[in-house]
């Protein structure tokens, strides 16, 4: 009976894939579930923009306004071909006082989501949540529980107060929280920023919460075509980390605790780190081979940043970060979506600063002009290969609080298994293991090789550098470069410490 069932539909939480391709969430077609967002967000935001602006009261970040579309339409709503139905706005004043903070003018938002159909993720969450995603790559939608709906709702007063104290962060930017109700059914969405851009390949993506108990990817996930990988497949793949410049790790380890801070003082807990790979040497290497590419990646000179992932302000130095990246001139495709290529408002810069990994940096500074054929928005770095990559990154799933069933599931994990070990933790030990984790195992810190200043002696170092990268990894010198010099010699060269051996020969009088 069940293995008929599982060939009659699959089904993953409310979310069901009828045996011809249909998905179904909570027995309501998703298509219908689209229509009706996009209506209800187009009247919720365009009859909003017409009030005035005004301070932000208490009592705003409570407030839910409820309108019903009528499938013959009223004279507030128009007419529609869906099944009629509710739709809920929480604290929209709150909301829109978010949007404005980020740059988002209304005429944008409604662009985004009204222009044209979103699209719908094929790769649900583990929880059978489902997802919608902008035309412009910029936006994603997400249903949520009600609980968790319920805990953000209460979680906007604190939320306000640390972007207005911290407007740079790792955590997500939530754009709006609504509610769809149709057929006696209650179908929670929220509305944020869209982390990894669909039209930058991702050559590996991370799910980190810095545990090790169950986290690795099962054969199922590792079969997709972009599958996420966890914890342990990060140590597996990157044993020595992911290498950043000095003074962009040390932002980025400043962010992440700071918002491990502010999810702590919320009782927050069972966050994850989402890291997306985009390895340019790799995308070379496959461009000059002739591998095809998704045509929704168009060409990386005219993407559009969209990530999320905001050091800290004032962490870096004045001077533009790079790390010298370049592609190739053959890597250059020409596309025709030039569909997405609309004019923007002037404060559009104001978005892109805000919720992007490396524009986020220059953000009050005049917006980046960008130059080179490499793609904006991600965050310079290398792996132990030397290879360049790009990564765009921020903390997600920030909806979990630490409450009664999850202290009885970690106190039930703790018992079978090492309590130190498994995901779910009280909120303090949480944040602490999750900030180690990164700043240890993930994230490396690594000297300023490529800055564009460099002349020199400084070209020499990093000639050397890069040498010893290449030498490291060859399995035939590898031997050679661990054997200790002689004990006169004050100076050893071994596998750990050939960084250290080359910054003092950089730094010898004589060099």
């Amino acid at each position: 009976m069940a293995r008929h069932k599982s060939e009659k539909e699959k089904k993953i939480g409310h979310r069901r894939v009828g045996t011809g391709g249909e998905v179904t969430y909570k027995k309501i077609q998703t298509s219908q579930i689209m229509g009706s967002i996009q209506l209800g967000i187009q009247h919720a935001v365009g009859g909003l923009a017409s009030k005035p602006e005004r301070d932000l009261l208490m009592q705003d970040f409570m407030t839910v306004e409820t309108t019903v579309f009528t499938s013959d339409g009223s004279s507030q709503t128009p007419a529609h071909h869906y099944s009629e139905f509710t739709f809920k706005t929480y604290a929209p004043i709150a909301f829109r006082y978010f949007r404005d903070l980020f740059g988002i003018q209304p005429d944008d938002f409604l662009i985004s989501f009204c222009s044209s159909s979103l699209r719908e993720l094929s790769n649900p969450g583990a929880s059978g949540s489902i997802f919608y995603l902008t035309a412009d790559d910029e936006f994603i939608i997400k249903t949520v529980q009600h609980k968790e709906g319920e805990f953000l709702q209460k979680l906007l007063p604190g939320y306000y107060m640390n972007l207005n104290q911290n407007p740079r962060t790792l955590l997500p930017k939530f754009f709006g929280l609504y509610c769809y109700q149709c057929n006696h059914k209650n179908i929670r969405i929220v509305a944020m920023n869209n982390l990894l851009p669909s039209i930058i390949p991702m050559h590996q993506k991370y799910d980190l919460k810095g545990s090790t108990y169950k986290r690795k990817a099962n054969k199922s996930e590792r079969s997709k075509k972009s599958p996420t990988y966890k914890d342990l497949d990060f140590l597996e793949h990157h044993p020595e980390g992911i290498f950043l410049e000095a003074d962009t790790y040390t932002a980025l380890v400043n962010t992440i605790r700071r918002d491990c801070r502010v999810l702590e003082s919320f009782k927050i807990m069972d966050y994850s780190l989402l890291v997306g790979v985009h390895n340019l040497d790799q995308e070379s290497r496959e461009t000059r081979a002739g591998k095809p590419t998704d045509s929704r990646r168009g060409s990386l000179t005219r993407v559009l940043p969209h990530c999320c992932a905001c050091p800290e302000e004032g962490s870096y130095p004045s001077r533009r970060f790079n790390l010298n990246f370049s592609i190739d001139s053959d890597t250059e495709q020409q596309t025709s979506d030039k569909g997405l290529q609309r004019n923007r408002s002037i404060n559009r810069h104001k978005l892109v600063a805000h919720s992007t990994a490396m524009e986020s940096i220059q953000a009050e500074s005049q917006p980046i002009d960008h130059q080179g054929d490499v793609p904006p928005g991600g965050i310079p770095a290398r792996n132990a290969k030397g290879e360049r990559l790009l990564l765009y990154l921020g903390i997600i799933d920030i909806l979990q609080s630490y409450r009664l069933k999850k202290k009885l599931e970690h106190t039930w994990k703790s018992i079978l298994h090492d309590g130190d070990s498994v995901s779910v933790h009280r909120p303090g030990f949480y944040a602490q293991r999750f900030q180690e984790f990164m700043a240890n195992k993930v994230f490396k810190k690594i000297p300023s090789l490529d800055l564009p200043e460099i002349k020199g002696n400084h070209r020499k170092f990093r000639t050397l550098v890069s040498s010893y990268i290449a030498l490291k990894h060859s399995p035939s010198k590898r031997k050679s470069i661990s054997r200790p010099m002689r004990s006169q010699d004050s100076t050893e060269v071994d596998y750990t410490g050939g960084l250290r051996f080359l910054w003092q020969l950089y730094t010898a009088p004589y060099f």
